[in-house]
């Protein structure tokens, strides 16, 4: 039996291929990947978990927690395969969530397609009430418009209702009266309300948000409700906690309520996992580059701080452009998710050339090389033919891969209406999902003012090492690393990730009528409500406490976010306020503006556990040639050629020892592709830092 302080710590990503399983027993880590199952995604957890245990030599009772991530409720909006739900909104409001803003992601798209709502009209339904901006009651709907709503809804049989009223933010009298009706007549039913799930300003992120919630709470919670009972049933008697996405970890019973919150949940861990990378070398501009078998996450990283905000959007459906995906307001890691991964779909477009993704084949049935009855052409099958995985070792020799049938996959779909080999067709395919990669990865750093170039990529997921070092050479980047236990990166993000969670909530006033309590007031509600949950898996520990005000100019149609300090708040801060504003837009667009009133919009109170602080290590330079084993040939796209190239196993490299490019480096879940422009050095903690030569060219030559 194994001490209680000695016990395990296991962390858990379901991802739409693979399912990440990481324990973290004494300082040694035991990793594993299993393919996702579909029909029960908790047997494939209980499945990782046995193994990496059985790795560690312990029972599943000797574990002391289990922290999970899940991209199960972002698959079920993406693929609208949520509850049957009804939205209940003001009278006048009904069309708000397909009629959206006045923003138009491609303004002259004369057919443009606005993705749909997520609740169909003859499924939304509108009640007599109105609540001003102030939060005081204009009209107030009467039992008998009630009762026909909660009957209504008691008759279309839905499994769950989302309510949605204005300026509800500010007072959600009227909601908590349309859902005691409904769960009064209808206790079945599950019902949230946008008062409680997003308490913020603007309806259609608002609506949008709560419609998202009350969609995916019936699966989420059954899903979570199965997870504890197999978990249970296999002998495991430890707490289990949901990281969400803003990157802190909740229990059961809170993600259970808010789902929505899980939306980014997975993606999140993964840029814990870079930014303690991040902080070990001290490097403060990083971009994580998360590609596993169904996705591509991308996340910039500065200050060792993760980019976060308060709305984000799900399914971007037109060149990864703002506005052309599902917006969803509630406290998140900012990053571009695309459908990028290894199992992304390889096809023709009507003008005959190569496009991959969004769509995957998953697990089930998998890329065609998988020899599990899937017969459509992959990313995965493109990097077989490219000589970049071994068909005799891929997940550690668990899953043999079959070169003729990606071949073959490769021809008869895309290849041979075009007139291309299999080669050169797993090449194209190749090139386009790093061409599609590095243009959102782009993308993403321009819309945050910020030059790609000037950053360390940080990778990891089954694919992202595969891939790394040709995002790196198409975005102008010239280091990248790929840290141990990089092909279950956001699992292992999962165990360095705080007990936390971020309480948001509009309330607006503007400096001409600053009032310190009111604001005192509501932070002290707020504080109270984020601290409640942080202290949910933290035990004794005190969190700390972050607090930012979303401020701007009267008349501006945004806001921006400036961090104040944790107090009490008097008086005299009016103007201590207005110069951390003036400072925080001026870094936004390079001057204030004179003359003009300031106001708060928004307010966001983050509680968090304490972390042990990180080991600071230096970076070794050491160019001790490493020794080779194997070589086999391999495509490198930069020179376009076929290369013979080094196969080195990762667990025989010694700290200092570099890996001259061409080279592949070889380890269990993943592999990392050094291009013939890197050399790899291992770093004291295990990490690969991959530098381009003319990097070090150049660096030479100024020395």
């Amino acid at each position: 039996m194994v001490a209680s302080h000695d016990k395990a710590r296991v962390g858990v990503d379901i991802g739409g291929t693979f399912t990440d399983v990481a324990l973290e027993l004494g300082g040694n880590l035991f990793s594993t990947k299993v393919l996702t199952d579909y029909e029960a995604p908790e047997r494939a957890i209980i499945k990782g978990i046995s193994i990496v245990a059985e790795k560690a030599g312990i029972e599943l009772k000797d574990i002391g927690v289990i922290i999970h991530g899940t991209t199960l409720a972002t698959n079920a909006l993406i693929e609208r395969r949520g509850a049957r739900t009804a939205f209940i909104t003001t009278e006048g409001f009904r069309d708000t969530i397909e009629m959206r803003t006045e923003n138009r992601f491609e303004q002259y798209d004369l057919n443009i397609k606005l993705p749909p709502p997520l609740i169909e009209r003859a499924n939304r339904f509108t009640l007599s009430e109105r609540i001003d901006a102030q939060g005081g009651v204009l009209l107030a709907p009467t039992e008998a418009q009630i009762q026909v709503l909660a009957q209504r809804i008691e008759e279309g049989g839905y499994e769950s209702v989302a309510i949605g009223f204005i300026h509800a933010y500010v007072n959600g009298a009227h909601e908590r009266l349309m859902r005691d009706a409904i769960l009064k007549r209808v206790p079945r039913v599950s019902v949230s309300i946008s008062s409680e799930v997003s308490p913020q300003i603007r309806e259609f992120e608002r609506f949008n948000t709560v419609c998202a919630n009350a969609y995916v709470r019936p699966i989420m919670k059954s899903y979570l409700d199965r997870l504890l009972g197999k978990v249970r049933e296999a002998g495991a008697v430890c707490p289990i906690f949901i990281i969400h996405s803003g990157g802190g970890i909740v229990s059961v019973e809170s993600a259970s309520e808010f789902p929505v919150r899980l939306v980014e949940s997975g993606p999140a861990g993964g840029a814990i996992f870079a930014a303690h990378i991040a902080a070990r070398y001290d490097l403060n501009t990083v971009l994580s580059f998360d590609m596993g078998g169904t996705t591509a996450k991308i996340c910039l990283i500065d200050d060792l701080t993760p980019k976060t905000a308060n709305t984000f959007e799900v399914a971007r459906t037109y060149r990864f452009k703002k506005g052309s995906g599902m917006p969803i307001s509630i406290p998140v890691v900012e990053m571009v998710e695309i459908g990028a991964g290894g199992g992304s779909i390889a096809s023709l477009d009507v003008m005959r050339q190569i496009r991959v993704g969004p769509h995957s084949a998953a697990s089930e049935p998998g890329p065609a090389c998988y020899q599990r009855g899937g017969t459509q052409p992959t990313v995965t099958d493109a990097d077989l033919l490219l000589g970049r995985l071994d068909p005799a070792n891929f997940a550690g020799g668990s899953i043999p891969l079959s070169t003729d049938n990606a071949a073959s996959a490769m021809v008869s779909d895309v290849g041979g209406p075009i007139s291309l080999s299999a080669e050169e067709t797993a090449y194209g395919v190749a090139e386009v999902v790093d061409e599609n990669m590095s243009n959102a990865a782009r993308v993403h750093a321009v819309e945050s003012g910020k030059d790609i170039g000037d950053y360390t990529m940080i990778t990891f997921g089954g694919a992202g090492p595969l891939h790394a070092a040709r995002l790196c050479e198409k975005s102008g980047i010239k280091k990248f690393i790929v840290p141990p236990g990089a092909g279950v990166g956001s699992a292992i993000g999962f165990l360095r990730a705080p007990f936390g969670y971020e309480s948001v909530r509009s309330v607006s006033m503007r400096f001409a009528k600053f009032d310190a309590e009111a604001l005192n007031e509501i932070v002290e509600q707020l504080t109270e409500e984020s601290v409640h949950f942080a202290r949910q898996g933290s035990g004794e520990a005190e969190p700390t406490v972050e607090i930012k005000a979303f401020m701007r100019y009267v008349g501006q149609g945004w806001e921006i976010p400036v961090a104040l300090p944790h107090r009490r708040f008097t008086a005299e801060d009016r103007n201590n306020f207005a110069e951390s504003f003036t400072k925080a837009y001026t870094q936004f667009f390079g001057r204030p503006i004179d003359g003009l009133d300031i106001e708060i919009v928004s307010w966001a109170v983050k509680a968090s556990s304490p972390l042990p602080p990180v080991e600071r290590l230096r970076m070794v330079t050491s160019r001790d040639a490493a020794k080779v084993g194997t070589t086999r040939k391999i495509f490198d796209a930069a020179l376009s050629k076929f290369v013979e190239a080094a196969i080195v196993e990762r667990s025989a490299l010694k700290v200092g020892e570099t890996v001259n490019g061409p080279a592949i480096i070889v380890e269990p879940e993943t592999s990392t592709l050094v291009t013939s422009s890197f050399n790899a050095t291992v770093q004291p903690d295990g990490c690969l830092l991959a530098v381009s030569k003319a990097l070090h060219a150049a660096t030479a030559n100024q020395e």
